[in-house]
């Protein structure tokens, strides 16, 4: 399976809608964030890596306390990811901190201030 196939595209799609429920609703460790989203997945064609990608809404403290408790509970989340979807190999889950969000953000409020400049 290629890496840009339908097939593969599907897939992370599909572990990015149960990981996010996951997250939200088995994981119980009191260091997760409760706005904590899932904003992508890249699973490898092989089916034994997945990057998850996190976006925390929080200050920092609470951002870093998320990825910790998510990367101790990793391997729950890979056994609660099997026990929902029939796939070949569950992946290994890694979880990768998204700035995206926070960055587009700043963007736009960049863009606002010079627009009220002029």
């Amino acid at each position: 399976m290629r890496k840009n196939s339908v097939k593969n595209i599907r897939i992370n799609s599909e572990v990015q809608r149960e990981m996010s429920r996951i997250i939200s609703e088995e994981i119980k460790d009191p260091r997760v964030h409760p706005m904590t989203s899932v904003m992508g997945v890249e699973v490898t064609p092989d089916l034994k890596y997945a990057k998850i990608f996190i976006s925390v809404f929080g200050s920092e403290e609470e951002k870093e306390k998320t990825m910790e408790g998510l990367k101790k509970s990793a391997s729950f989340a890979r056994v609660q990811l099997a026990k929902r979807m029939n796939l070949r190999n569950t992946p290994e889950l890694t979880f990768v901190l998204d700035h995206s969000i926070e960055y587009g953000v700043n963007m736009s409020k960049r863009i606002d201030e010079v627009n009220h400049k002029k």
